[in-house]
C-alpha cells in the first residue's frame, strides 16, 4: 500500500517563494542510524582552520569575516566566523558574549550600505563544525524578497556587479576597523582601457561565465550536509572520514590554500581595550580545540569585539560618526582581498 503523498504547503503561493508551477513533495528518506561527519569533525579536516588571513575581508584577535569569493544575487553576504574550532553551543562565556556584539556590529556594518533594507541573520551549520554565522543583505524595495527564502533568491538573481560588490566589501572592513582588528578588503581600482569591439567582446564573455558560476549561500558546500551512508558502508566501520568528498569545494569564503598551519596564539598590546577583553581563553578547555592564527605584519592586533575605552554597551556609540563612510571608502587599504578558493561556503 503506497502512503498517499502530503500535499504541497500554503507558502508555495507565497509572493516570496521563488517558483511557481505544479510541485509536489518529494519522498521523505528513512532516518539513518549514525550521521555522517561534518567538516572538522572526527578526521575530516576543517577548512575554515586552514584558511589564512588574506581569505577574509576583516579579522581580529578572536573573529573573522569572510565574503563569497565572487559576487552573488544579494548586495552583500558575509560570514562571521570564530578562530577557535568551536560550534555554537561550545562558546565559553568571553566568546559567547563577544558574538553578540560582533553580530550587532556587522549587521550595523551591512545594514549603512547603500540600498540595503534589511540584515538576516542565520546559522545552520550542517555542513561544517565550525562555528560560522551568515549574513544576507535584502535589497531596499524588493518586497518579493522578504522573509525565509531570501537565501534561495540569492541563488536566482543575477549578480551584481564586481566594481560594487568590491566597494561594499571595502565599506564593511572599515566600518568594523573602526573598532579594532584590520580590514582587508580594498576598493576597486579604475582599469583605463582604449575602447575597442574585442574587449567589450572579452568582457562580456567573463561576465557570463562569471555569472554561470556564480556560487550562492544554498550552494555553499560547507552548508551541504553528507549524504547518508550506503548501507555496504553502514555495514563496516566508520572511521569518521569522507571518501566521496571532491577537492575541498569549501565556500568561497573558505579561500583557503591548505598550507597555512595555525596554532591559536595572537598578541595584543592592549590598545582600545577594556577589562572584558584582557582575560585569556586559555581558562577554558582548549585541548580539543583547533583554531586558526592571526598574523599581523605590524606584531600586534586589535580585539575585534572590543568596545573603544570606557564603551558601555552596543549603542549609539557603536556607530561611526559621520563622514566615518566616506573615510571608509578612501582609507588606503591594508591588504587584498583574496578572491583566489573554492567556489562554495558554510552554513
Amino acid at each position: 500500500m503506497h502512503d498517499t503523498p502530503p500535499s504541497v504547503p500554503d507558502f508555495t503561493q507565497w509572493p516570496s517563494f521563488p517558483f511557481e508551477g505544479d510541485l509536489r513533495v518529494k519522498q521523505l528518506d528513512d532516518p539513518v542510524p549514525v550521521e555522517p561527519p561534518r567538516k572538522g569533525e572526527g578526521l575530516r579536516e576543517c577548512t575554515a582552520c586552514n584558511a589564512p588571513d588574506d581569505a577574509y575581508i576583516w579579522v581580529g584577535e578572536r573573529w573573522r569575516v569572510r565574503a563569497m569569493d565572487r559576487p552573488t544575487g544579494l548586495p552583500m553576504v558575509l560570514i562571521l566566523e570564530s578562530r577557535t574550532h568551536l560550534d555554537l553551543g561550545d562558546l565559553p562565556n568571553l566568546l559567547a558574549a563577544e558574538l553578540g556584539v560582533m553580530t550587532v556590529r556587522l549587521e550595523r556594518a551591512i545594514r549603512s550600505l547603500d540600498g540595503v533594507a534589511r540584515v538576516h541573520v542565520n546559522r545552520w551549520g550542517d555542513g561544517s563544525a565550525h562555528l560560522h554565522m551568515w549574513f544576507l543583505a535584502r535589497p531596499y524595495g524588493r518586497l518579493q524578497l522578504r522573509g525565509t527564502f531570501l537565501s534561495l533568491w540569492d541563488s536566482i538573481l543575477p549578480p551584481i556587479s564586481e566594481a560594487q560588490w568590491r566597494e561594499n566589501l571595502a565599506l564593511v572592513a572599515a566600518w568594523l576597523a573602526e573598532f579594532g582588528g584590520r580590514p582587508l578588503a580594498e576598493p576597486p581600482r579604475i582599469q583605463w582601457q582604449a575602447p575597442s569591439s574585442l574587449l567589450a567582446q572579452s568582457a562580456a564573455a567573463d561576465a557570463a561565465a562569471a555569472a554561470a558560476e556564480a556560487v550562492s549561500v544554498i550552494e555553499a558546500a560547507e552548508e551541504i550536509p553528507e549524504p547518508a551512508p550506503d548501507a555496504d558502508d553502514a555495514a563496516g566501520t566508520d572511521d569518521g572520514t569522507d571518501t566521496n568528498d571532491p577537492a575541498d569545494t569549501t565556500d568561497p569564503a573558505d579561500k583557503s590554500d591548505g598550507t597555512d598551519t595555525t596554532d591559536g596564539t595572537d598578541t595584543d598590546d592592549g590598545a582600545g581595550t577594556d577589562e572584558g577583553d584582557t582575560d585569556d581563553l586559555a581558562d577554558f578547555d582548549t585541548g580539543t580545540v583547533r583554531s586558526a592564527t592571526e598574523t599581523d605584519p605590524a606584531g600586534t592586533t586589535a580585539d575585534p569585539a572590543t568596545e573603544p575605552a570606557g564603551a558601555a554597551a552596543p549603542g549609539p556609540a557603536d556607530t561611526p560618526g559621520p563622514g566615518s563612510r566616506a573615510a571608509a571608502a578612501s582609507a588606503p587599504p591594508t591588504s587584498t582581498l583574496s578572491t583566489s578558493g573554492d567556489a562554495s561556503t558554510a552554513r
